[in-house]
């Protein structure tokens, strides 16, 4: 969604392997321990932590740090203290790694992770792994970054050191994330969130709120995201940390340029851009200035996006500031500007040539007409009927799976792992079906089912079928849907609610209470048939589902183990035992209380 979030995700995790580690680092005490190492009077464990904090500490010059780590690893193999030497090929990996040397920084970091194995420091031996995450990570090596990153937090697990577990799982995340991923980068954030929460790590959990903010902005669930990008800037304004707040102001910008507000996608923008010029932060300054003339160019305002364009190449070419480039840069800004400028130049030629044309032609135009006329009506036709052909489509099957259909002619069968799946049943509907007329019985489902199906809507769950008095929906498929159990349990609290609300209206229909049951599982889903095609779902899954809604009571909604363990922490439950069932034996079965 947003084209600067992947160097911002990896810069994100490239701090978090530091701050966790030690303090921050300090040029000026490295300066200081500098006079004490040129007098060469340290010796054993002094002169090994002398060493590390000099390599540690040493960011003007990175070339003399890697000295510094280089001679705390000669030292320490000198004293066979494998501690020291997995801190300093550590150190040596940070170093390379700033320099862009990522070949010698994975070679430093794989060393690393030798030494703190023979020294058993769980520790050292996880942030190793991490740090190989990491730098696979900006090679683009998804599959060994996700390889690394979970050595990394397996190894972190047995581990006290809780930042760094969350760090690196976060790092995942990013990852999960980057190759969208969507549902495992929101797992990943999510458990990071709650270690960060439990050692009371407010930038942490900031940045987790941030990047489930972005999980939901890039699924379409804007409210979701807003939210939780809201919750992250509060906290990393507390924090100081004004940089990723840029960022999520800039998410929140494109979130509501998406919904088509572009008065407050506008104020979003300006926002970001105001705090990245009182805090200097050059390239977010750039990405406000780019934001705020495409938004102008949107609205008209030709004028003003070019403005905010030229500042955000301006900008842009300042982010790597060197003195021996600048020429160049302002160079390079004013060839870009001046295309810009042409560009406008071109935009305004062309209105008024066109307006020449038109005058023009206007008699050809009128000759035209009718042909035109004859021809528009012929398409709108030809769309109508198209248009009604699509929307039958897609009433009987969903959107990816009629595209699918449409495309290949079949669909293939596709398992999915976390659906929950929702049944419903009318109570004393067969007693209520043998008093009263069937056109009064048909119009009474009709008005229920009508109103399920626009709750099911609403909650991003896909109605599947209705047998009789039953209806079935699933939430979790064939698109994501976050959070799927959530969202299906609050379709179930909607119906009944709807339910109760006419279970006593004197409207010339029958009316009934209401059981439903939920469980989660995996399932297969797909079509059958050659006509009247149905989508349809498959599995023990399905079965279960059944069960707990016939174990279930009037007016309340029955959860499978599954399903309360995943909605749990969320809503209340009410614990009914090991409730037997036909084929199954004994399940434990809950109320949802909301």
């Amino acid at each position: 969604m947003l084209p600067n979030c992947k160097a911002y995700y990896l810069i994100i995790s490239f701090l978090f392997v530091i701050v966790p580690a030690a303090v921050a680092q300090d040029q000026k005490l490295a300066d200081s321990l500098a006079v004490i190492y040129s007098r060469d009077t340290a010796q054993g464990i002094s002169k090994l932590e002398l060493l590390r904090n000099l390599a540690f500490n040493e960011i003007k010059n990175l070339s003399l740090g890697i000295k510094y780590a280089d001679e705390l690893i000669a030292v320490a193999s000198e004293y066979n203290n494998d501690l020291y030497l997995h801190r300093g090929h550590m150190q040596k990996g940070h170093k390379k790694r700033m320099l862009g040397d990522l070949e010698e920084a994975l070679e430093c970091y794989f060393k690393s992770v030798d030494a703190a194995k023979k020294a058993n420091f769980k520790r050292g031996e996880g942030n190793a792994y991490g740090t190989i995450a990491d730098v696979y990570s900006l090679s683009k090596n998804h599959s060994n970054a996700m390889l690394y990153y979970n050595k990394s937090i397996a190894t972190l697990r047995k581990s006290d050191d809780s930042i760094s577990l969350a760090t690196f799982i976060s790092n995942a995340g990013d990852e999960y994330l980057n190759h969208k991923e969507y549902d495992s980068a929101l797992i990943y954030f999510k458990e990071a969130k709650t270690i960060f929460e439990r050692v009371d790590y407010s930038s942490g959990i900031g940045y987790c709120l941030g990047n489930i903010g972005m999980v939901y902005a890039n699924t379409g669930f804007h409210h979701f995201a807003e939210e939780e990008i809201n919750k992250a800037i509060k906290i990393l304004e507390l924090a100081g940390d004004y940089y990723p707040i840029c960022v999520y102001l800039i998410s929140m910008s494109n979130i509501y340029m998406e919904k088509g507000d572009r008065k407050t996608a506008m104020n979003y923008a300006n926002r970001s851009l105001k705090l990245a010029e009182q805090y200097g932060l050059k390239e977010q300054i750039s990405d406000a200035n780019l934001k705020l003339s495409e938004l102008h160019n949107l609205t008209g305002d030709v004028g003003k996006a070019f403005h905010f364009f030229k500042s955000h190449i301006r900008y842009k070419d300042s982010v790597n500031d060197v003195k021996s480039v600048q020429k160049m840069a302002d160079l390079r800004t004013d060839y870009e500007v001046s295309q810009k400028q042409v560009e406008v130049d071109l935009l305004n030629q062309k209105s008024e040539n066109q307006r020449i044309v038109n005058l023009s032609l206007f008699a050809i135009l009128g000759l035209a007409a009718l042909v035109l006329a004859t021809l528009y009506w012929y398409y709108r036709a030809i769309a109508r009927e198209k248009r009604r052909s699509e929307n039958l489509l897609l009433n009987i099957l969903p959107g990816e799976t009629a595209k699918e259909l449409k495309r290949n002619g079949s669909v293939e069968a596709v398992r999915f792992e976390n659906v929950t799946v929702l049944f419903t049943d009318f109570v004393d509907f067969t007693r209520v079906a043998e008093q009263v007329a069937p056109e009064q019985l048909v119009k009474s489902i009709d008005f229920y089912f009508k109103a399920f199906d626009h709750i099911t809507t609403k909650w991003g769950l896909e109605k599947i079928k209705t047998i009789g008095d039953s209806y079935m929906c699933a939430s979790g498929l064939p698109a994501l849907t976050i959070p799927p159990t959530k969202n299906a349990l609050m379709a179930a609290q909607e119906m009944v609610e709807f339910v109760k609300t006419h279970l006593h209206a004197q409207d010339g229909l029958s009316h009934f209470d209401i059981r439903i049951g939920l469980h989660t599982g995996a399932v297969v889903a797909g079509i059958v048939g050659s006509k009247k095609w149905q989508y349809d779902i498959w599995g023990d899954t399905v079965n279960i589902a059944s069960r707990m809604e016939s174990k279930s009571m009037p007016g309340r909604i029955n959860l499978s183990e599954t399903t309360y363990q995943q909605i749990k922490d969320e809503f209340p439950c009410e614990y009914r035992g090991e409730i037997e069932v036909k084929n199954r034996g004994t399940l434990k079965m809950y109320f949802a209380n909301l």
